[in-house]
């Protein structure tokens, strides 16, 4: 019943024209108002509420305006950001490029990553130093992510004017795919690093050894250890006939009533070799000498005594030379490359070697040790001198001078540290018996 009445009143208010007012040409709207039953319509009335709307719809609008507002802006930031993620990705290709291009001298391939875009703008001139870069990219990095941060922010403050998912998703995945890069970068900068270091420790580690080497060498010299591979494997060497170039035993004698003496000599002196070797004592300067001086043949002093020795060494090639002496009688022998050449008795018969005195090689006594005279010096090579207080058996020669055995001498062995050179002589290593084959 109520809506039939209202809808009398409807027509009502259309047909006297007090209620609904229409356009007119101007623009003029018509507004329908619904007034309550047993009302007069000729009388005043208040508004109806509907037409508080108008208030709320405006204000909607305006809202709505600000959003769009807002969305323009927000998409013009968007637009923004991406032309930055771009210029950026652009540089770091470029670093990247720059990076891959290695020198063609030879070093190491990080050299030549400023060498040709040192003057383009590569991500604002990265410098050159390795930790410098790093640093640099992290803030590259951390600045992307900050941006991004900023554009999700954005989303959440105002929904309607966020990017869409395909968007986030893009922006997200670029960044990833730039984060991967910059650790990748990272990454083989800290490989060159570790490689710069490990060459620089192994170039310290050389010269540290070669330091340790010489500090080595340096303190064995000076110990007078010996320096040959086996003390007893060398040879000195007397190339002059000078009265200065001689080598001494550190060793002296002490009283004997017998002996053997054996050596390795090798010389091409003329008139013959000289003095291999004299033994001096107080009051007797030629207690003990092996002599070949002008034409005569070599001969042995005992006691200033002397006898004639069969043998011939001076053809420039090694021979082992060795002799016996006994106080008994002043029985002698001489051998030759293991072979007894000759042998005799009365040298000095009787007479014990006295202890104390200086034992020369290369050079004849005077005095005890010196004055030595030059035309009697010894011209070449010397090795294996050793002394022993008993005559030897002609087996125990044999093997000494075949290399079939080794036997230092018991009174004075043949020992690096034993041996002094003075005026130039010279040591050298030789191993005898690997030297005697090739000789031959």
């Amino acid at each position: 019943m109520f809506v039939f009445v209202v809808g009398l009143l409807y027509f009502y208010a259309l047909g006297s024209g007090r209620i609904v007012r229409g356009h007119d040409a101007k623009g003029t709207r018509f507004v329908c108002s619904a007034i309550p039953k047993n009302v007069d319509p000729s009388c005043s009335f208040p508004p109806n509420p509907m037409q508080s709307t108008s208030a709320q719809e405006d204000e909607l609008k305006g809202t709505v305006m600000q959003l769009r507002e807002t969305v323009l802006q927000q998409r013009e930031t968007i637009v923004n950001q991406q032309g930055t993620i771009k210029e950026l990705t652009s540089k770091l290709s470029r670093c990247e490029t720059s990076a891959l291009d290695s020198p063609n001298d030879g070093k190491y391939p990080g050299q030549g990553l400023w060498r040709q875009d040192y003057g383009k703008n590569t991500m604002g001139d990265l410098p050159r130093d390795p930790a410098e870069t790093i640093d640099h990219l992290g803030k590259t990095m951390q600045s992307l992510k900050d941006r991004l941060g900023n554009l999700e922010q954005i989303r959440t403050n105002g929904s309607a004017a966020a990017p869409s998912g395909e968007m986030r998703d893009l922006l997200k995945g670029r960044l990833s795919e730039l984060e991967k890069q910059l650790l990748g970068k990272v990454a083989e900068l800290e490989e060159e690093k570790s490689q710069l270091y490990n060459e620089t420790t192994a170039h310290r580690q050389r010269t540290e050894n070669t330091l340790n080497q010489l500090l080595e060498r340096i303190t064995e010299l000076e110990r007078g250890n010996s320096k040959f591979k086996s003390p007893e494997e060398f040879k000195l060497s007397l190339p002059l006939r000078t009265n200065y170039l001689y080598g001494r035993i550190k060793k002296s004698l002490p009283e004997m009533y017998a002996f053997t003496i054996c050596m390795w000599l090798k010389s091409s002196a003329s008139p013959g070799i000289g003095t291999p070797f004299s033994y001096g004592v107080p009051g007797q300067a030629n207690e003990i000498v092996l002599i070949e001086w002008g034409t005569n043949p070599m001969e042995l002093l005992v006691n200033d005594k002397v006898a004639q020795l069969p043998l011939s060494v001076g053809d420039g090639h090694w021979h082992h030379v060795c002799i016996t002496w006994t106080t008994r009688d002043g029985y002698w022998e001489a051998y030759q490359d293991g072979e007894k050449l000759g042998s005799g008795e009365n040298l000095a018969p009787w007479h014990p070697i006295k202890p104390g005195g200086a034992i020369i090689l290369g050079q004849e006594q005077d005095i005890v040790g010196g004055r030595f005279d030059a035309t009697q010096a010894f011209v070449g090579e010397l090795s294996q001198f050793n002394v022993w207080d008993r005559v030897l058996r002609p087996a125990d020669i044999e093997g000494l001078a075949n290399c079939s055995s080794y036997m230092p001498g018991n009174v004075v062995p043949w020992v690096d540290s034993n041996v002094e050179v003075f005026g130039g002589a010279t040591k050298w290593a030789l191993e005898m018996c690997e030297d005697r084959v090739y000789d031959s």
